[in-house]
């Protein structure tokens, strides 16, 4: 088993954990949230303490095996973080005139293009701008969280010459020496 998989996970008061017909489920305050176990690998409860055991397998599928316990325990892991305490991403926005502004399930950037752009916000993911040039993207599921973040991101992804756009806020951009004459 991998040495990811071997970690236990420890399950926070307040957390409701369900395991039934190759389906994991957690309940906590941030909301509720499931995968479905990969064939062969399966999660035990234990006071408290999530396990994973993973089946004995013939050698052929034992490296596979391996490999999806490690992401598994992973998963179930975000999962457990993120009903208890959800997941965070802060965007920057760098360039004169570019600025953000969070309404409802809605994001209002304007960037420098002939029109606004407004980009509709995934259910279960809050946006809060504390001042125009920064965005805290919030949610429990960590996949969406970084997809939305993502795409905001790609519509004015940091150019290497002056650094402007929309960039992670722990994102370092390389800059590049602009034309000499």
């Amino acid at each position: 088993m991998s040495r990811v998989a071997n970690a236990p996970i420890t399950v926070p008061s307040g957390v409701e954990v369900k395991i039934e017909a190759g389906r994991f489920s957690a309940k906590g305050p941030k909301g509720e949230m499931g995968i479905d176990l990969a064939d062969g690998v399966d999660v035990v409860v234990d006071d408290g303490v999530l396990r994973l055991n993973v089946a004995e397998v013939d050698r052929r599928s034992a490296k596979k095996l391996t490999a999806m316990s490690g992401t598994t325990r992973a998963l179930v892991n975000n999962i457990i973080t993120g009903v208890t305490d959800g997941f965070e991403r802060t965007l920057t926005i760098i360039g004169v005139g570019y600025r953000a502004q969070a309404q409802g399930s809605k994001l209002n950037l304007t960037l420098g293009f002939s029109h606004p752009v407004v980009y509709d916000l995934p259910e279960g993911v809050s946006a809060e701008t504390p001042n125009q040039t920064t965005i805290v993207l919030r949610s429990a599921d960590k996949q969406v969280l970084g997809q939305t973040a993502a795409e905001i991101r790609a519509f004015r992804p940091p150019e290497p010459y002056k650094g402007k756009g929309i960039r992670y806020a722990d994102e370092y951009v390389v800059r590049k020496q602009a034309k000499k004459k």
